[in-house]
């Protein structure tokens, strides 16, 4: 699929996703930060969710890019990874389906 098209709707779909993903790992990665600082008892503890929360950032801005001739492949990742499901993509041309399918699971 060298040239993707994506009709308006498709495009608010894909943003819907997209922003219900990101705010599902970004509520998660909250909830593993509460669990962390509230086991903090010194200081490496605290170097420490420093550098998990460096590292997951890096991650993140990783794998979230919203361009449109890489969104099925983030799809695929957030599908695979059980940020998304797919629910969240319905109403994406069938193809499209096949193809984040396709990565998902591969």
């Amino acid at each position: 699929m060298s040239t993707i098209d994506w009709s308006s709707s498709e495009k608010k779909i894909a943003k819907q996703a997209f922003d219900a993903a990101l705010k599902r790992e970004y509520a998660a990665l909250l909830d593993q930060l509460k669990y962390s600082a509230a086991k903090a008892e010194n200081r490496d503890d605290i170097w420490d969710i420093h550098d998990y929360l460096t590292e997951q950032r890096k991650l993140i801005d990783q794998k979230y890019d919203y361009r449109y001739s890489q969104l099925m492949f983030v799809f695929g990742v957030l599908l695979r990874d059980k940020w998304l499901e797919e629910k969240d993509l319905a109403g994406l041309a069938e193809d499209k389906l096949e193809h984040i399918r396709s990565i998902a699971y591969f």
